[in-house]
């Protein structure tokens, strides 16, 4: 029988399954199919091994203002989209990249990281607020029971022993945000040996019929191979560094569950009912996984700003939403960004604050596809 939170999660499920497909029938979006650039590694170079000096930070916080929001990064898209690769053993490398169509893809790109803040933000002055990451009645919800933890999409969260929550994008792969291994100057002391956790549910892990409600999940970890971060967040300032705040993690085995499939991030209007949702392991709810969803508030070409709540250990989820696949004609859950932590934006002298999520940009949907595959052949399209 079921609890009345498990009813009540189920009937919110049900409604999210019904509405895009009432959507599908009646007002499918309209619009041409997005240009995916494609990148061109270079022969890797070795690089020093790393210190792993630097400390987790989970609690992510930049600040932005006029200039930053109008920093110009075209001209360094290829210096950005380098990126390193860790290995398991300590080494690393540097890859350097070209970006094929690049002065086709940079004109796109000046239009779109240009626009007044007033335009794409809609800015309106407004009293900033105190409670930070939670806005208002918190709108998380636990996952309980087998029958939602095991279930798609929920069973695509999972933990990272950094601390922060990842989402499996391959059936060997894992998107996370690259504040949870790096922290712009050096690797994080946990990524010495990092692993990648998976939830088994309590009856799975040989608990009583009966008790399972009362029990947690227990975690079972796998070690992690390899991890890529781009240039972008490495060598940039915090302000910049935040649109590449994303990893990607490679399981030293493959993993039996379902994965979500990555898909460069539309408008937000061209998202099923405006909303976004994501997954993950809070800081404030141990051992529990919380799920959440929202409108997008705002975008740039960057960003996501949205107000789910959330808390520390959220970084990293796998931030998605229903998207118009044309090939299946259907609407598909598709991941479109990564939870990265929470920005103050100040302009014109008022400040407003948002939990942001990296957006995947053409660029980067060709990158980390690049990553996945490891044959840009097979990055042409999504």
């Amino acid at each position: 029988m079921m609890t009345p939170h498990e009813s009540f999660l189920r009937t919110h499920l049900l409604l999210q399954l019904l509405l895009p497909l009432g959507l599908s029938v009646h007002h499918p979006p309209h619009h041409l199919p997005v240009h995916l650039p494609t990148l061109v590694p270079h022969t890797p170079t070795p690089l020093a091994r790393s210190r792993f000096s630097a400390q987790t930070q989970l609690d992510f916080t930049t600040h932005c203002n006029s200039s930053c929001f109008h920093r110009e990064q075209e001209d360094q898209l290829s210096e950005k989209l380098a990126f390193e690769t860790l290995y398991a053993d300590g080494s690393r490398t540097l890859t350097t990249v070209d970006v094929e169509d690049d002065d086709e893809f940079e004109g796109d790109a000046l239009h779109l990281r240009h626009p007044s803040p007033s335009r794409v933000l809609g800015w309106k002055p407004r009293h900033k607020r105190v409670r930070r990451q939670i806005y208002g009645a918190d709108g998380r919800f636990n996952i309980h029971g087998d029958n939602f933890l095991l279930d798609y999409p929920f069973s695509t969260a999972v933990r990272i022993s950094t601390g922060c929550t990842g989402v499996l994008v391959s059936q060997q792969h894992v998107l996370t945000a690259a504040h949870c291994v790096h922290d712009g100057k050096d690797y994080v002391n946990g990524a010495r040996k990092l692993r990648v956790g998976f939830l088994i549910p309590p009856s799975i892990n040989g608990t009583k019929t009966g008790l399972t409600s009362a029990k947690k999940p227990v975690v079972r970890w796998v070690r992690v191979k390899r991890t890529r971060v781009p240039k972008g967040w490495i060598q940039g300032p915090q302000e910049v560094s935040m649109d590449f705040d994303y990893a990607l993690l490679e399981l030293r085995w493959p993993h039996q569950r379902p994965f979500m499939r990555l898909s460069v991030a539309p408008s937000s209007d061209d998202l099923a009912g405006n909303r976004i949702h994501f997954s993950g392991f809070d800081s404030d709810r141990p051992g529990e996984l919380v799920y959440r969803f929202c409108p997008v508030e705002e975008e740039s070409s960057d960003l996501i700003y949205q107000h789910c709540d959330a808390r520390p250990g959220a970084s990293g989820s796998g931030v998605y939403g229903r998207v118009w696949d044309n090939s299946l004609e259907r609407w598909e859950r598709k991941v479109i960004g990564i939870f990265s932590g929470h920005q103050w934006l100040e302009i014109d002298g008022e400040n407003r604050d948002y939990n942001v999520a990296v957006r995947i940009t053409p660029l980067k949907f060709a990158q980390i596809c690049y990553w996945v595959h490891g044959n840009r052949l097979d990055c042409v399209q999504d």
